[in-house]
């Protein structure tokens, strides 16, 4: 584990905020912020700095080298293990131990976790730990969250996932965000189609070939294909879709992925299970590109239904879908990502989360931390 402070200037908290001093912990798969594929990662890399422009003291215990302006950034592998991810769980077990030991020698106000295995650690702290809850709030990871009880304050990343785990011990809903500045807009598009995401069954990309053929339009798909679950769906599910019309061109790195978004004339998302939070679509979005999507999970928040996208009750809705988009604004959905996903967004949403969480912890705790800001108030 190796540890580097970074100096920053000091920058005044919000009024009548006091400023944090908060432990955020990442997952250890991928760098903060991540060469390319690691959507929680970019999340986390992006509140970092948001919290640290608002004079927030934010300790990083990450995996990579520094790549955020965190206060303080400790490492817990130099070369992120992204290649044993979905082999082994021993990087997040060993993540999370690493994290818990660099946490006993800071002295925070709270722990903000976005790993998995880091909030089992949470029930020795004297310090109030929050976890935002990435993947599904069901089955094996609702069980798990659920058995944490009231150790853990948990944040959900849409209010679909959040109705999906009712016994948690939920204390907020924060929509995740980009950096609306680097996503470039454009007003005209080219007729082709897109697809991004990672290459399994639930995320549809055999059925956006299919949607996009039945519409007469071109489609490029760019996603993740490097765990061998995925080489399967790609082989027996998306190969033999592929053709003239229907190009692959592999894990779009930042620029080329925004490159597309900017120029195609939708962004096509079949998704066949209730994701909690789909971050393409408000890329997407952001380049004034409309979504096609079917209405699982998180859809119905993200879009709006008739104006920044088209949602569809059934796949076979898709290709009607495809071409009504063309009627869509582009203005619009960039409007959309300006007001309610853009990084000072998110990070507002989050920093009245830490103050609840705060204002509801114990007496002594919150005493504590009112002192030692010499009676700033909280809001």
């Amino acid at each position: 584990m190796s540890t580097t402070a970074t100096a920053t200037a000091d920058r005044p908290s919000i009024p009548n905020h006091p400023a944090l001093r908060i432990g955020m912990i990442a997952p250890p798969w991928f760098a903060v912020p991540p060469e390319g594929y690691g959507g929680t990662e970019a999340v986390v890399a992006s509140l970092v700095d948001q919290l640290v422009e608002h004079g927030h003291e934010v300790n990083l215990i990450a995996a990579g080298l520094p790549g955020t302006r965190a206060t303080r950034h400790i490492s817990t592998y130099l070369q992120p293990p992204s290649e044993q991810l979905g082999a082994t769980p021993m990087p997040e077990v060993i993540h999370a131990a690493e994290a818990a030991a660099a946490i006993e020698g800071l002295d925070l106000d709270l722990v903000h976790d976005h790993s998995l295995a880091g909030p089992l650690l949470a029930r020795g702290r004297h310090i109030p730990t929050l976890a935002t809850i990435h993947g599904p709030a069901t089955g094996d990871n609702g069980d798990y969250f659920a058995r944490l009880g009231r150790t853990v304050d948990l944040v959900s990343i849409s209010r679909a996932q959040r109705a999906k785990g009712p016994r948690l011990n939920w204390v907020g809903t924060v929509y995740n965000a980009i950096d609306l500045s680097t996503f470039p807009f454009r007003n005209t598009k080219e007729r082709d189609v897109l697809w991004v995401g990672r290459f399994c069954p639930e995320k549809g990309a055999h059925v956006a070939i299919d949607a996009a053929r039945r519409a007469g339009r071109r489609i490029v798909l760019a996603g993740k294909l490097n765990e061998p679950a995925e080489q399967e769906y790609f082989d027996d599910a998306v190969r033999p879709l592929l053709g003239p019309d229907a190009e692959y061109i592999g894990e779009a790195d930042a620029a080329l992925k925004r490159e597309l978004y900017a120029k195609s004339s939708c962004l096509v998302f079949p998704i066949s299970w209730d994701e909690p939070f789909g971050m393409v679509m408000v890329e997407a979005m952001a380049c004034g590109t409309p979504v096609v999507a079917t209405r699982r999970g998180s859809v119905p928040e993200i879009i709006d239904d008739g104006r920044t996208g088209i949602i569809v009750d059934a796949a076979d809705g898709l290709a009607a879908a495809i071409a009504r988009a063309d009627e869509l604004d582009p203005g619009a959905c960039r409007e959309r990502v300006a007001t309610h996903f853009d990084l000072p967004v998110m990070a507002a949403a989050y920093e009245r989360v830490y103050r609840q969480v705060l204002e509801s912890s114990s007496p002594s705790r919150r005493s504590d931390t009112l002192r030692r800001h010499r009676g700033a108030e909280w809001a």
